[in-house]
Formats: C-alpha cells, structure tokens, sequence
C-alpha cells in the first residue's frame, strides 16, 4: 500500500513538472529556401541532377510534364533550435521530390509550395515549417517535369 501511494505521488509530481511540455504548440515558421540549398552539409546530398524551382520561379521550356508529387516528412525536434529542425525536415522533404523525379524519368521539380495540412504558401524564396514541442514538419507540393 506505501509503495502504491509512492508511486502515484512521483506520477503526480512528474506530470505537474513535465505537462507544460507536453502542451501542443504549432509555431509556423516562414524561412529561407537559400538556407537549405546553400547548406555547405546539404549540397552533396541534393546532387545537381535534378532542378528545383519553388513558386513561380521561371523554368526552361517543359518538353514533358508528369504528375505532382506532394511529400510531408516530419523530424524530431527535441532539443534543436526550430531553425535547425526545420532545415533538415526541409532537406528531408526535398530528397523525397528528387527521388521521385528520378523514378518518373524528370530532370526537374517545378512549381514547389508549401502545402502543410493541405494550405498552400506558395513563395520563390520562403519555405513553410512547423515546429511543436518534440515534432518539426515541412510538406509541399511540386510538378515533376522534364525540362528540354
């Protein structure tokens, strides 16, 4: 029965120090794409193969289109700064539309947006991140495409 009474009370006393944690927060971050692509870290692993054109960037001409492609990746965001959070989710994010031009046959990722729970920020040089407590995120949204 004390050991009962021990427990209950440590579980009471860890909620109370630990619940504000706990609380759901969902910062929305705007933050720019230069930062990601320039990533000394993250250059080798986007490669050059593959073009990434956010919002209404101007392209060569299209010689075929395919489909779009949408991705929403999600990264642990304990203990990091929300900026660093938010560039690797973004690097991951933009790994996954590279991949999939490649397996489509496209050379090039157009017209990429932010499309966090299906609302589009579309923008040339800003990608849309949000951060919680332990969670950071980055969906988008973009049109593989070959260019000529």
């Amino acid at each position: 029965m004390f050991s009962r009474r021990i427990v209950f009370c440590a579980a009471v006393l860890l909620g109370l120090a630990f619940g504000p944690l706990a609380q759901a927060r969902d910062s929305a971050l705007h933050l720019p794409i230069k930062d990601v692509l320039e990533d000394p870290e993250f250059k080798s692993r986007l490669g050059t193969d593959i073009a990434l054109y956010f919002g209404k960037q101007a392209t060569p001409p299209v010689a075929q289109a395919f489909s779009e492609v949408t991705t929403n990746k999600k990264t642990n965001s304990f203990g990091k700064s929300d900026d660093k959070a938010c560039r690797w989710v973004m690097l991951s994010a933009l790994l996954q539309l590279i991949e999939s031009a490649r397996s489509h046959g496209g050379n090039a990722v157009t017209e990429i947006a932010s499309d966090y729970k299906k609302v589009e920020f579309v923008s040339d040089t800003e990608y849309e991140c949000h951060v919680g407590g332990v969670v950071a995120g980055v969906a988008l949204k973009g049109r593989i495409v070959k260019l000529q």
